[in-house]
Protein backbone atom coordinates (compact mmCIF):
# COMPACT_ATOMS: atom_id res chain seq x y z
CA UNK A 1 0.00 0.00 0.00
CA UNK A 2 1.47 3.45 -0.52
CA UNK A 3 0.16 7.46 0.29
CA UNK A 4 -1.02 8.60 -2.85
CA UNK A 5 -0.97 12.78 -2.69
CA UNK A 6 -2.71 15.42 -4.87
CA UNK A 7 -1.45 18.78 -5.53
CA UNK A 8 -3.28 21.35 -7.15
CA UNK A 9 -5.20 19.54 -9.52
CA UNK A 10 -7.48 20.48 -12.03
CA UNK A 11 -9.45 18.70 -15.23
CA UNK A 12 -11.46 20.40 -17.36
CA UNK A 13 -14.00 19.32 -19.83
CA UNK A 14 -14.84 21.86 -22.56
CA UNK A 15 -16.34 24.88 -20.24
CA UNK A 16 -17.24 22.30 -18.00
CA UNK A 17 -14.40 22.50 -14.52
CA UNK A 18 -14.90 19.43 -13.22
CA UNK A 19 -12.01 19.20 -10.58
CA UNK A 20 -9.95 22.04 -9.24
CA UNK A 21 -6.91 23.14 -7.93
CA UNK A 22 -7.01 19.52 -5.48
CA UNK A 23 -4.84 19.21 -2.66
CA UNK A 24 -5.58 15.91 -0.80
CA UNK A 25 -3.05 13.51 0.98
CA UNK A 26 -4.34 9.88 1.17
CA UNK A 27 -2.73 8.42 4.13
CA UNK A 28 -1.37 5.05 3.38
CA UNK A 29 -3.53 2.30 4.68
CA UNK A 30 -6.78 4.50 5.36
CA UNK A 31 -10.00 4.51 3.82
CA UNK A 32 -10.98 7.54 2.33
CA UNK A 33 -14.54 8.58 0.99
CA UNK A 34 -14.62 11.60 -1.26
CA UNK A 35 -18.89 12.68 -0.61
CA UNK A 36 -20.55 14.71 -2.90
CA UNK A 37 -23.72 15.14 -5.10
CA UNK A 38 -23.46 14.37 -8.99
CA UNK A 39 -21.32 16.55 -10.97
CA UNK A 40 -19.59 16.95 -7.80
CA UNK A 41 -16.10 15.69 -9.77
CA UNK A 42 -15.86 12.40 -7.62
CA UNK A 43 -15.28 10.43 -10.63
CA UNK A 44 -12.95 12.54 -12.83
CA UNK A 45 -11.17 12.32 -9.52
CA UNK A 46 -10.72 8.89 -9.52
CA UNK A 47 -10.04 8.38 -13.28
CA UNK A 48 -7.08 10.91 -12.99
CA UNK A 49 -5.55 9.14 -9.81
CA UNK A 50 -6.06 5.77 -11.96
CA UNK A 51 -4.78 7.65 -15.21
CA UNK A 52 -7.60 7.03 -17.25
CA UNK A 53 -8.01 10.76 -17.30
CA UNK A 54 -4.70 12.97 -18.34
CA UNK A 55 -4.41 16.49 -15.64
CA UNK A 56 -4.46 19.57 -17.02
CA UNK A 57 -2.53 20.53 -14.04
CA UNK A 58 -1.84 19.62 -10.74
CA UNK A 59 0.79 16.62 -9.72
CA UNK A 60 -0.37 13.19 -8.27
CA UNK A 61 2.42 11.23 -6.45
CA UNK A 62 1.67 7.42 -5.47
CA UNK A 63 4.11 6.13 -3.02
CA UNK A 64 5.92 9.26 -3.71
CA UNK A 65 6.78 8.86 -7.14
CA UNK A 66 4.73 11.55 -9.65
CA UNK A 67 2.98 9.07 -12.05
CA UNK A 68 1.84 12.10 -14.31
CA UNK A 69 3.48 10.38 -17.22
CA UNK A 70 2.56 6.98 -16.28
CA UNK A 71 -0.06 4.74 -17.96
CA UNK A 72 -3.12 3.23 -15.77
CA UNK A 73 -1.38 -0.10 -15.84
CA UNK A 74 2.30 1.21 -14.50
CA UNK A 75 -0.08 3.38 -11.65
CA UNK A 76 -0.17 -0.13 -10.06
CA UNK A 77 -3.89 0.45 -8.73
CA UNK A 78 -7.23 -1.54 -8.74
CA UNK A 79 -10.42 0.12 -9.63
CA UNK A 80 -13.74 -0.80 -8.42
CA UNK A 81 -16.60 0.44 -10.76
CA UNK A 82 -20.26 0.80 -9.96
CA UNK A 83 -21.99 -1.65 -12.27
CA UNK A 84 -20.49 -5.54 -11.84
CA UNK A 85 -17.89 -5.57 -14.69
CA UNK A 86 -18.20 -9.23 -14.69
CA UNK A 87 -17.18 -11.91 -17.57
CA UNK A 88 -20.58 -13.65 -17.58
CA UNK A 89 -18.89 -16.80 -19.75
CA UNK A 90 -16.49 -17.55 -16.68
CA UNK A 91 -16.75 -19.01 -13.50
CA UNK A 92 -16.55 -16.82 -10.26
CA UNK A 93 -12.74 -18.62 -10.18
CA UNK A 94 -11.82 -17.34 -13.09
CA UNK A 95 -13.44 -13.95 -12.71
CA UNK A 96 -11.32 -13.59 -9.24
CA UNK A 97 -8.78 -15.16 -11.30
CA UNK A 98 -8.42 -12.84 -14.33
CA UNK A 99 -6.15 -9.85 -12.89
CA UNK A 100 -3.47 -12.25 -11.76
CA UNK A 101 -2.80 -14.15 -15.27
CA UNK A 102 -2.75 -10.83 -16.98
CA UNK A 103 0.96 -10.41 -18.82
CA UNK A 104 1.69 -7.47 -16.65
CA UNK A 105 1.50 -9.54 -13.37
CA UNK A 106 2.26 -13.04 -14.71
CA UNK A 107 1.70 -14.88 -11.66
CA UNK A 108 2.39 -18.27 -10.97
CA UNK A 109 -0.96 -20.95 -10.91
CA UNK A 110 -0.08 -22.07 -7.65
CA UNK A 111 -0.26 -18.69 -6.08
CA UNK A 112 -3.55 -17.60 -8.10
CA UNK A 113 -4.96 -20.67 -6.43
CA UNK A 114 -3.85 -19.65 -3.48
CA UNK A 115 -5.04 -15.87 -3.84
CA UNK A 116 -8.35 -16.70 -5.04
CA UNK A 117 -9.33 -19.28 -2.07
CA UNK A 118 -8.08 -16.31 0.43
CA UNK A 119 -10.39 -13.60 -1.13
CA UNK A 120 -13.12 -16.10 -1.87
CA UNK A 121 -13.14 -16.94 1.81
CA UNK A 122 -12.91 -13.33 2.79
CA UNK A 123 -15.89 -12.36 0.51
CA UNK A 124 -17.96 -15.61 2.16
CA UNK A 125 -18.08 -16.96 -1.34
CA UNK A 126 -16.38 -19.96 -1.68
CA UNK A 127 -18.55 -22.09 -2.20
CA UNK A 128 -19.42 -20.22 -5.73
CA UNK A 129 -16.22 -20.66 -6.97
CA UNK A 130 -18.02 -22.87 -9.59
CA UNK A 131 -20.27 -21.00 -10.24
CA UNK A 132 -20.76 -18.87 -13.49
CA UNK A 133 -21.05 -15.29 -13.20
CA UNK A 134 -24.90 -15.11 -14.75
CA UNK A 135 -25.74 -17.39 -11.74
CA UNK A 136 -25.44 -15.47 -8.92
CA UNK A 137 -27.33 -12.69 -7.39
CA UNK A 138 -27.03 -9.04 -7.30
CA UNK A 139 -24.70 -9.02 -4.25
CA UNK A 140 -23.19 -11.97 -4.97
CA UNK A 141 -21.75 -10.02 -8.33
CA UNK A 142 -20.76 -7.40 -6.48
CA UNK A 143 -18.67 -9.31 -4.05
CA UNK A 144 -17.23 -10.74 -6.99
CA UNK A 145 -16.15 -7.35 -8.54
CA UNK A 146 -15.00 -5.90 -5.20
CA UNK A 147 -12.53 -9.60 -4.84
CA UNK A 148 -11.36 -8.54 -8.64
CA UNK A 149 -9.46 -5.33 -7.59
CA UNK A 150 -8.81 -7.46 -3.82
CA UNK A 151 -7.02 -10.27 -5.34
CA UNK A 152 -4.00 -7.83 -6.59
CA UNK A 153 -1.69 -6.46 -4.26
CA UNK A 154 -1.98 -2.54 -5.30
CA UNK A 155 -0.66 0.68 -4.21
CA UNK A 156 -4.35 1.73 -3.89
CA UNK A 157 -7.82 0.89 -4.28
CA UNK A 158 -9.97 3.02 -6.15
CA UNK A 159 -13.88 2.26 -5.85
CA UNK A 160 -16.44 4.51 -7.24
CA UNK A 161 -20.13 3.87 -6.11
CA UNK A 162 -20.34 -0.30 -5.87
CA UNK A 163 -23.19 -0.22 -3.39
CA UNK A 164 -25.60 2.23 -5.03
CA UNK A 165 -27.34 -0.34 -7.23
CA UNK A 166 -27.57 -2.63 -4.25
CA UNK A 167 -30.72 -2.96 -2.12
CA UNK A 168 -30.72 -0.96 1.20
CA UNK A 169 -30.12 -4.43 3.52
CA UNK A 170 -27.26 -5.41 0.99
CA UNK A 171 -25.39 -2.38 1.24
CA UNK A 172 -25.51 -2.42 4.82
CA UNK A 173 -24.10 -5.82 4.68
CA UNK A 174 -21.45 -4.67 2.76
CA UNK A 175 -20.91 -1.52 4.13
CA UNK A 176 -19.65 -3.66 7.33
CA UNK A 177 -18.05 -6.30 4.81
CA UNK A 178 -15.87 -3.61 3.37
CA UNK A 179 -14.83 -2.35 5.98
CA UNK A 180 -13.59 -5.16 7.67
CA UNK A 181 -12.16 -6.30 4.62
CA UNK A 182 -10.17 -3.06 4.15
CA UNK A 183 -9.00 -3.20 8.09
CA UNK A 184 -8.03 -6.96 7.34
CA UNK A 185 -5.62 -6.03 4.61
CA UNK A 186 -4.43 -2.68 5.95
CA UNK A 187 -5.08 -1.58 2.25
CA UNK A 188 -5.33 2.23 1.56
CA UNK A 189 -8.58 2.66 -0.13
CA UNK A 190 -10.52 5.75 -1.97
CA UNK A 191 -13.91 5.99 -2.13
CA UNK A 192 -16.54 7.74 -3.89
CA UNK A 193 -20.48 8.02 -3.13
CA UNK A 194 -22.92 10.59 -2.24
CA UNK A 195 -24.49 8.58 0.51
CA UNK A 196 -23.19 9.74 3.46
CA UNK A 197 -24.25 7.35 5.30
CA UNK A 198 -21.49 5.19 3.46
CA UNK A 199 -18.99 8.11 4.39
CA UNK A 200 -20.07 8.08 8.26
CA UNK A 201 -19.98 4.33 9.07
CA UNK A 202 -16.69 3.45 7.02
CA UNK A 203 -14.32 6.06 6.53
CA UNK A 204 -11.65 7.16 8.89
CA UNK A 205 -10.99 10.48 6.60
CA UNK A 206 -14.10 12.41 4.86
CA UNK A 207 -13.43 14.89 1.61
CA UNK A 208 -16.38 16.84 0.98
CA UNK A 209 -16.72 17.98 -3.24
CA UNK A 210 -18.49 20.89 -4.67
CA UNK A 211 -18.48 21.86 -7.80
CA UNK A 212 -15.54 20.28 -8.66
CA UNK A 213 -13.55 21.89 -5.60
CA UNK A 214 -12.49 20.20 -2.18
CA UNK A 215 -13.91 21.92 0.33
CA UNK A 216 -13.24 19.90 3.92
CA UNK A 217 -11.14 17.15 4.70
CA UNK A 218 -11.46 15.77 7.47
CA UNK A 219 -12.48 12.55 10.04
CA UNK A 220 -16.00 12.23 10.14
CA UNK A 221 -16.44 13.04 13.55
CA UNK A 222 -14.52 16.31 12.85
CA UNK A 223 -16.56 17.50 9.63
CA UNK A 224 -19.97 16.20 11.32
CA UNK A 225 -19.55 18.47 14.51
CA UNK A 226 -17.29 21.37 12.99
CA UNK A 227 -18.51 21.97 9.45
CA UNK A 228 -16.94 25.27 7.34
CA UNK A 229 -20.06 25.89 5.47
CA UNK A 230 -24.03 25.11 5.35
CA UNK A 231 -22.92 23.34 2.36
CA UNK A 232 -20.44 20.84 4.38
CA UNK A 233 -23.14 20.56 7.36
CA UNK A 234 -25.98 19.82 4.77
CA UNK A 235 -23.68 17.13 3.13
CA UNK A 236 -23.03 14.91 6.57
CA UNK A 237 -26.23 14.00 9.00
CA UNK A 238 -29.41 12.25 8.78
CA UNK A 239 -32.20 14.03 9.37
CA UNK A 240 -30.14 16.47 7.73
CA UNK A 241 -29.34 19.89 9.93
CA UNK A 242 -31.81 22.63 10.03
CA UNK A 243 -30.49 26.29 8.85
CA UNK A 244 -33.01 28.98 10.29
CA UNK A 245 -32.82 32.26 10.47
CA UNK A 246 -30.80 33.70 13.86
CA UNK A 247 -33.47 36.02 14.56
CA UNK A 248 -36.41 32.76 14.97
CA UNK A 249 -35.24 32.58 18.97
CA UNK A 250 -34.68 35.47 20.90
CA UNK A 251 -31.09 36.52 22.51
CA UNK A 252 -28.13 37.99 21.34
CA UNK A 253 -26.52 35.61 18.55
CA UNK A 254 -23.21 35.19 15.99
CA UNK A 255 -24.75 34.67 13.13
CA UNK A 256 -27.90 35.52 10.48
CA UNK A 257 -28.02 31.87 10.29
CA UNK A 258 -28.56 28.93 12.72
CA UNK A 259 -27.69 25.37 11.94
CA UNK A 260 -29.16 23.13 14.52
CA UNK A 261 -28.47 19.54 14.23
CA UNK A 262 -31.92 17.83 15.18
CA UNK A 263 -29.78 15.93 18.34
CA UNK A 264 -29.21 19.80 19.18
CA UNK A 265 -32.77 21.01 19.63
CA UNK A 266 -33.90 21.39 23.21
CA UNK A 267 -37.28 20.76 24.34
CA UNK A 268 -39.62 22.39 26.48
CA UNK A 269 -38.73 26.05 26.70
CA UNK A 270 -38.33 28.72 24.04
CA UNK A 271 -40.24 29.21 21.01
CA UNK A 272 -43.67 27.78 19.94
CA UNK A 273 -43.65 25.54 16.73
CA UNK A 274 -46.65 23.30 15.36
CA UNK A 275 -46.00 19.58 15.29
CA UNK A 276 -46.75 18.50 11.41
CA UNK A 277 -46.18 14.53 11.79
CA UNK A 278 -44.25 12.22 13.92
CA UNK A 279 -42.25 9.58 12.38
CA UNK A 280 -41.78 6.58 14.79
CA UNK A 281 -38.93 4.54 13.49
CA UNK A 282 -38.70 2.30 16.49
CA UNK A 283 -35.14 3.57 18.64
CA UNK A 284 -35.98 6.81 18.07
CA UNK A 285 -39.09 9.59 16.73
CA UNK A 286 -38.42 12.19 14.39
CA UNK A 287 -40.69 14.89 14.87
CA UNK A 288 -41.59 17.55 12.29
CA UNK A 289 -42.47 21.20 13.21
CA UNK A 290 -43.31 24.08 11.51
CA UNK A 291 -41.91 27.36 13.27
CA UNK A 292 -43.23 30.75 11.50
CA UNK A 293 -43.00 29.33 8.70
CA UNK A 294 -39.81 27.06 8.34
CA UNK A 295 -40.09 23.46 8.65
CA UNK A 296 -37.69 21.99 11.51
CA UNK A 297 -36.83 18.41 12.06
CA UNK A 298 -35.72 17.05 15.60
CA UNK A 299 -35.41 14.13 17.69
CA UNK A 300 -37.54 12.69 20.52
CA UNK A 301 -38.11 9.93 23.23
CA UNK A 302 -39.51 7.12 21.00
CA UNK A 303 -41.91 5.69 23.47
CA UNK A 304 -43.77 9.93 23.21
CA UNK A 305 -46.95 10.06 21.33
CA UNK A 306 -47.28 13.37 19.57
CA UNK A 307 -50.68 14.28 17.82
CA UNK A 308 -50.50 16.77 14.95
CA UNK A 309 -51.17 20.55 15.28
CA UNK A 310 -50.03 20.08 18.84
CA UNK A 311 -48.23 23.08 20.40
CA UNK A 312 -44.18 22.57 21.54
CA UNK A 313 -41.42 24.83 22.71
CA UNK A 314 -38.16 24.62 21.76
CA UNK A 315 -35.00 26.25 21.69
CA UNK A 316 -31.18 25.79 20.46
CA UNK A 317 -28.36 23.85 22.04
CA UNK A 318 -24.75 23.92 20.95
CA UNK A 319 -25.85 25.41 17.85
CA UNK A 320 -23.79 26.90 14.71
CA UNK A 321 -23.88 29.73 13.15
CA UNK A 322 -22.85 30.62 9.26
CA UNK A 323 -22.86 34.10 7.35
CA UNK A 324 -25.66 35.29 4.83
CA UNK A 325 -23.31 33.38 2.19
CA UNK A 326 -22.97 30.26 4.34
CA UNK A 327 -19.75 30.59 5.65
CA UNK A 328 -19.31 28.93 9.14
CA UNK A 329 -18.82 31.69 12.08
CA UNK A 330 -16.54 30.24 14.77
Amino acid sequence: MAEVVLEGVSKRFGDTEAVRDMSMVIPDGAFVVLLGPTGAGKTTTLRLISGLEKLDAGRIKIGGRDVGNETPAQRDVAMVFQQYSLYPHMSVRDNLAFPLRSPILKTPEAEVARKVAEIAEILQIPHKLDNKATELSGGEMQRVSIGRALVRDPAIYLMDEPLSSLDAKLRADLRIELKRIQGDLGSTLLYVTHDQIEAMTMATHVGVLQEGELVQFGTPREVYENPQSVYVASRLGQPRINILPSELFGGAHKGPQIGLRPEHIRQGDGVEARIIRAEHLGDQTRLHLELQGYSVTTLTDPHTDYAPDTILKISPQDPLYFDAAGARIF
